[in-house]
């Protein structure tokens, strides 16, 4: 893992999350070269295995042993990964343009982001066809249509090897049920040899799929696929396995390029030295090899190598393709062809090599090391076992001092004595007034709990702009506090504008101006914000709530064991993305709507159990909370059934006042800190229906999760 002893230096970029990216990760991950900062860009969480699609497709696989997880494999290599589909490389600039984010500079960048299958000059294709390629969009497709549990005839276009293992594969998940064709403009299967190529044909017929040859496709529409003759096949699900490209706009950056297709030397280099291309996406000029995963698998080492070697001044090495390859043609059920110099050999015991070799490379990727606490040496004081706990201290919220920690400082403190400042321990805001107006003050910050700047930013500005929604304020003035990881003064500019760019868009869409900010290096990335905001209306404490009202939670909860579990490469990448695109939405609607709320407060640190008894205690009232009405982040509770827990999770149980009845992992999530968590908020009973609807048809998943009751301030679970 990634040694964050040095300072980092140079910007190493991985575009795309092919099989050779992920090979690379994994070695980076055993072995850093210190001073790099690596980042991996790729549209999803995950990056999924051709060679085991077919199986996939057939019902041998499920999504999950398909998948390769590039969030555990980034954490495990200390990178940072970027969830986003790239639009433009810039030459001149030296970075990679993201959808919806700042530029990503680099000092070397490597391509791996595969090739598409999809047909745009085939008229109808893009509204009713589907490509099978990129793996992760059709794959995503066919289980829809696999779960659908209706019959759909099926068309594939393409008659190639790959085209083959696909309609093998959707006749036999379909159990015959519904009816596979096969197209091509001229016969199925014409580059397998003589022996190998009667196998196959054999083994489509075995598998009920009927071949369409000499057929010209010239339009799909949502009946199935119209060919040139006037034939109309009938397709319910038509994809298309043939003619595989590169991405359009691959073909724009400006590099040496073959049929779209970046040309590479032997070192892996495109024609910018600094620019690597590998996998089906690149042109091996001096010895060009058809498209196949077995090269991407083979070019890894050299690629690992050659980067290192660019980055730190070193030799580079020359990748040579062997001449031919072992092909492992699926077949439908679970049987196999074996192709190799001419040589064919079919049956059951070739799919069990098979199988054996794709799951061996994915073995690869399971069970990596993660992060564990520190040895602690042989003589030390007493305690600091107790204080290191028996696990890394989580970021976020996770990382905050706990409620009765903080509570019994802050009860030592002497009162306030100014008449235009009021501020009531436990509640989000300090209340100012300033000119006849009424303002409200806050301050917040997060200890980094995920390697990108840009998602860290969104994120601690939505959790800082909490407490302002909490009162019913509206964000005025910013200025933002900042520690930065050390590193060079050049990577320094290009962090600090990421981080700039990404807070101005949050703040100006809250209404808010940043005016102004500090800075300092340290040795982790932390991030903060104080904000002042105005109020039209006495604010929002958390000191109104009356017996008979409702409770309404505007987001669901888990970010902290989601989070922690990240942190131990413990959580599924497609939880942890679903978990941050959470985090990373705003309040200010939801102030509005909840405007005449008798009490609020934001869901974050100490838990939805301590902010209610926050509630409870500054209005003098209890609470009784539906557990099963508690809105849960996908993949919490699983996490939580293993024991998975939070560093603040033993403190916020200990200081939520009394909670009665939270039993269980999901009574644990009670007590789970949350990051930019959701409004917590006590609204009269005879208006709770209409807010709730509102909030609803705003996009929020909110939730009426209990009511206030009266006595002495306690939250029973129910």
């Amino acid at each position: 893992m990634m040694n964050n002893t040095f300072p980092m230096t140079r910007d190493l970029v991985l575009l795309g999350g092919g099989h050779t990216h992920a090979l690379v990760l994994r070695k980076w991950g055993m072995n850093p070269l210190a001073g790099v900062r690596l980042t991996v860009i790729n549209p999803g969480p995950t990056a999924p295995y051709s060679g085991m699609l077919p199986g996939f497709v057939a019902g041998h696989y499920s999504r999950d042993e398909l998948d390769i997880d590039l969030v555990q494999l980034a954490r495990f290599a200390g990178a940072r990964v970027i969830l986003g589909a790239a639009s433009a490389v810039d030459l001149t600039a030296r970075t990679v343009n993201v959808t919806g984010r700042p530029a990503i500079a680099f000092d070397a960048l490597s391509i791996d982001v595969g090739i598409t299958s999809t047909m745009p000059d085939l008229k109808g294709f893009t509204e009713h066809g589907v490509p099978a390629k990129p793996l992760g969009t059709f794959a995503s497709r066919w289980d829809a249509v696999r779960n659908d549990g209706t019959a759909k005839d099926i068309a594939v276009i393409g008659g190639g090897v790959a085209g083959a293992e696909l309609a093998m594969a959707m006749s036999f998940a379909m159990g015959g049920k519904a009816e596979v064709k096969l197209i091509d403009r001229g016969v199925v299967l014409k580059d397998l040899d003589g022996t190998a190529r009667a196998k196959m044909l054999n083994a489509l017929t075995r598998s009920r799929v009927a071949l369409v040859e000499h057929a010209d496709v010239v339009k799909i529409t949502s009946l199935g696929v119209l060919l040139g003759d006037g034939r109309q096949i009938d397709a319910q699900f038509v994809t298309g396995a043939a003619g595989a490209r590169a991405h359009d706009w691959v073909d724009t950056i400006g590099l040496d390029m073959t049929d779209g297709f970046v040309n590479v030397n032997k070192q892996l280099q495109s024609s910018d030295p600094a620019i690597f291309a590998v996998g089906d996406c690149a042109h091996m000029t001096e010895n060009p090899r058809p498209k196949a995963g077995v090269y991407a698998v083979r070019q890894a080492p050299v690629l690992f190598e050659n980067l290192r070697a660019i980055l730190s001044g070193g030799d580079l090495h020359g990748y040579t393709p062997q001449k031919d390859y072992l092909k492992l043609i699926s077949q439908g059920r679970k049987s196999a062809l074996a192709e190799k110099l001419g040589t064919a050999f079919e049956g059951k015991f070739m799919w069990r090599w098979k199988d054996h070799i794709d799951r061996k490379f994915m073995q690869q990727f399971e069970n990596l090391p993660m992060m564990k606490t520190e040895n602690l040496p042989k003589v030390a004081a007493l305690g600091l076992r107790e204080a290191l706990g028996d696990k890394p201290m989580c970021g976020g919220c996770g990382a905050k001092v706990g409620r009765g920690a903080l509570r019994n400082v802050l009860a030592g403190l002497p009162a306030i004595d100014r008449a235009d400042v009021q501020s009531v321990a436990g509640d989000d805001a300090a209340i100012l007034t300033t000119g006849g107006q009424t303002q409200i003050m806050t301050t917040d910050h997060l200890r980094s709990f995920f390697a990108d700047p840009v998602v860290m930013t969104r994120i601690a500005a939505i959790h800082a702009l909490g407490d302002a929604w909490a009162m019913g304020a509206k964000p005025q003035a910013v200025t933002a506090n900042l520690i930065l990881p050390r590193m060079s003064a050049e990577l320094q500019s290009r962090t600090l504008s990421e981080i700039m760019q990404t807070a101005h868009e949050v703040m100006t869409d809250a209404g808010a101006a940043i005016v102004g900010g500090h800075t300092s290096l340290g040795d982790e990335l932390m991030i903060g914000f104080t904000i002042t905001g105005l109020c039209d209306k006495t604010p929002i404490t958390i000191g109104g709530a009356k017996a008979g009202d409702v409770l309404i939670l505007t987001k669901p909860i888990g970010t902290g064991v989601i989070m922690a579990a990240e942190m131990a490469g413990q959580a599924r990448g497609d939880v942890v993305a679903s978990a941050l695109a959470a985090m990373a939405v705003g309040q200010a609607k939801a102030s509005e709507i909840l405007r005449d709320a008798h009490a609020m407060t934001d869901v974050t640190g100490f838990g939805l159990a301590g902010h209610l008894s926050g509630i409870c205690e500054a209005s003098g009232v209890g609470a009784t909370l539906n557990l099963d009405a508690v809105p849960l982040l996908d993949g919490a509770l699983d996490l939580a059934e293993t024991g998975m827990k939070s560093s603040l999770f033993a403190d916020n149980r200990n200081g939520a006042g009394p909670v009665f009845g939270a039993a269980g992992a999901k009574g644990d999530l009670l007590f789970d800190p949350q990051t930019a968590g959701g409004l917590l908020a006590a609204v009269s009973a005879t208006d709770a229906d209409d807010i709730l609807a509102a909030l609803i048809a705003a996009g929020y998943p909110a939730k009426r999760i209990g009511v206030v009751a009266a006595g002495e301030p306690a939250v029973k679970v129910t």
